[in-house]
């Protein structure tokens, strides 16, 4: 079998307690207008009064804009582009959830290139490099930090957009632990479950055969010998600290290895890229309007069960690397017990076992099933092809809870 393995990653990545204050001297390095991109709640903690002091002592001019809402409306960002526009920024630093440092990548495309977003929407369409843009993380998570990916709320489509493009992956990362220790149990298990997500789909996703020209078509180019490596990893990390992350929010050690995690899970995502739970969760937000990492979270046993006929040996090694009880048993009972632990783990963090229990109408059952499968870049990475009755059938196992089903379907249109 011929080995293929591509890696997208920023120039510097810093990961550590107290790692926070190298964000001075990074700033120092790119520019000398700082312009900085984050959310009212941070705006008025003392940890960010810190940074922005030892910023300002490095020489830097910094001016904030604080107007980033959750999830993101598009709406959010025309403030920062004008505030930012004016101040002449030549730096920019998202610092907060992954909203923020989205945000910080959507303004400096805007900063870089004009209006309209919308102009950016879907993949390669941003036009060279962007201002220089220091991602920080106060939530382990989404994994924007390292990823090529802003994801942004659009009123005119209501459903979550995504602007996809190398050039978006920042130019430095720094992760401290330090800053998660306030995240609330609620938003670090919806946080932490999206990190999981993101790692187990980037393993799972269907394995292109790779030519020339595979690194330079997709943005998101399918599993590979590389992804595979940190998605591992990621899912190792994260399996061994959710839990504890939530139920004990003062355990250090938790804290560090789920941002070592999510770290790792953008890293492996942002080049694989992710499937069905995603694309599932745009129609499923819009409708219910709930956490993004709440509606991938609870797709994910249903797409594994999907999954299994394409993706058994994977789904096994998932299992090995969360802690399963896999050992010994045969494809079909190791794949059953690691959906077991999968339900078994998010179950505690509180993810609901239907989309039912999320909110989601019966009578938007087909309107979500066709708006996913708008989501080409996701669909096309699903293992097992999925066309829209299959989705039907998936989105419906999903609101009912009940998988007993799923790897027996058989679409009209293809064959199992």
């Amino acid at each position: 079998m011929r080995m293929f393995g591509v890696s997208r990653s920023p120039r510097n990545i810093m990961f550590g307690a107290g790692q926070r204050f190298a964000v001075a001297k990074s700033a120092a390095s790119l520019g000398k207008r700082l312009f900085v991109v984050t959310d009212a709640r941070l705006e008025a903690d003392r940890q960010f009064a810190e940074l922005v002091e030892a910023i300002r002592a490095a020489g830097v001019e910094l001016a904030l804009y604080s107007g980033i809402k959750p999830e993101l409306p598009a709406a959010c960002l025309t403030k920062g582009v004008a505030e930012g526009k004016a101040f002449g920024a030549d730096v920019v630093l998202g610092i907060g959830g992954g909203s923020c440092i989205d945000a910080a990548k959507a303004i400096a495309i805007l900063l870089s290139y004009g209006e309209p977003l919308s102009s950016y929407y879907g993949e390669f369409k941003v036009p060279g490099p962007t201002l220089p843009v220091i991602a920080m993380p106060t939530s382990s998570g989404t994994g924007s930090e390292v990823t090529p990916v802003a994801v942004v709320a659009d009123a005119e489509r209501d459903l979550k957009v995504g602007i996809a493009s190398p050039y978006l992956i920042p130019h430095t990362a720094i992760c401290d632990p330090e800053l998660t220790y306030s995240c609330p149990p609620e938003l670090t298990a919806m946080s932490g479950a999206d990190a999981l997500v993101h790692a187990i789909e980037a393993f799972t996703t269907a394995k292109r055969t790779p030519t020339a020209e595979t690194a330079h078509e997709h943005v998101f180019l399918g599993k590979n010998e590389l992804s595979d490596l940190t998605a591992l990893a990621a899912i190792e990390h994260i399996g061994a600290s959710l839990e504890r992350a939530c139920t004990s929010p003062n355990d250090e050690t938790a804290r560090s290895r789920m941002m070592f995690g999510a770290l790792l899970a953008g890293q492996a995502f942002g080049v694989a890229g992710t499937s069905v739970c995603h694309a599932a969760q745009y129609p499923i937000g819009a409708k219910t309007h709930t956490p993004h990492g709440l509606g991938v979270a609870a797709m994910l046993p249903f797409a594994l069960a999907f999954n299994r006929s394409h993706a058994g040996a994977d789904i096994v090694r998932v299992g090995c690397a969360l802690g399963a009880d896999v050992a010994g048993r045969g494809e079909d009972a190791a794949v059953e017990a690691t959906i077991q632990h999968v339900e078994r783990l998010l179950g505690v963090i509180g993810v609901p076992v239907s989309l039912a229990a999320m909110g989601l109408s019966e009578a938007d059952l087909d309107w979500t099933a066709e708006h996913a499968m708008a989501s080409a870049r996701l669909i096309k990475n699903n293992p097992r092809p999925i066309d829209l009755e299959a989705m039907r059938y998936l989105i419906g196992a999903a609101h009912a809870g009940d998988r007993s089903n799923l790897n027996a379907f058989q679409s009209q249109t293809y064959a199992v």
